[in-house]
């Protein structure tokens, strides 16, 4: 059975992961027979969003670790604590959480920076040859991330003129895709499809992530 780490950042799409995307993603590990590690960094979200509004909830402050675990149903590590051998794989799912709680690529774009224990593990299970999937908005920070390693890596947010151009100015190389299918750079074992970066309907994201997690397992 297949240890499979999930990376949430926090929950709710405008300031932590992607619920729809996060569920989907654990249950087609669950139905592919995979060991689910669920975590997250004990950090403090960048902001709050009532998700009713879309606004801003002033004054606000909310745990990323702690909202994760809603989702996780209380079943999660800080990621601080997980090492690459802990794992055989390592997926994360979408959401504005990952943009702005996981990495600053909301605010800062190409020139953005990774939370020091995300990149520290995702740099690990690379370096131990073990495959990364990332979903949705995911692949700009995975574009940070593997831009500093030797060599390119090919990634998808989907079509998106300007996330794309900053994923190629951070190094690594996007590639269009539609939402119900995947980009798998086997050379790197990095998977990536673009969810709701595309998806109107949950089915759509659903068939995209699905095709991923299988792909992320097929290359353990």
């Amino acid at each position: 059975m297949p240890k499979v780490g999930v990376v949430l950042s926090g929950c709710g799409v405008n300031d932590g992961a992607e619920i729809h995307e996060s569920v989907i993603t654990m249950l087609a590990l669950d139905r592919a027979g995979a060991e689910i590690v669920i975590m997250a960094p004990n950090i403090d979200q960048l902001h709050v969003i009532n998700h009713a509004t879309g606004e801003e909830m002033e004054g606000e402050s909310r745990n990323v670790l702690v909202e994760s675990a809603r989702i996780a149903r209380g079943e999660i590590k800080d990621i601080v604590d997980v090492i690459s051998e802990d794992i055989d794989a390592l997926i994360f799912p979408g959401g504005f959480g990952v943009a702005k709680n996981l990495c600053d690529y909301a605010m800062a774009g190409a020139d953005c920076s990774v939370n020091p224990d995300v990149f520290r593990l995702a740099t690990e299970v690379h370096k131990a040859g073990k495959p990364i999937g990332a979903i949705c908005i995911a692949p700009a920070m995975m574009a940070k991330i593997m831009g500093q390693q030797e060599k390119s890596v090919q990634l998808t947010i989907g079509t998106d003129a300007q996330t794309a151009n900053d994923i190629n100015a951070m190094g690594a190389d996007h590639i269009e895709c539609p939402v119900r299918e995947t980009v798998v750079d086997k050379g790197n074992k990095i998977v990536t499809t673009p969810a709701y970066m595309l998806a109107g309907r949950i089915s759509e994201a659903a068939d995209g992530i699905e095709k991923l997690v299988k792909e992320v397992i097929d290359l353990i």
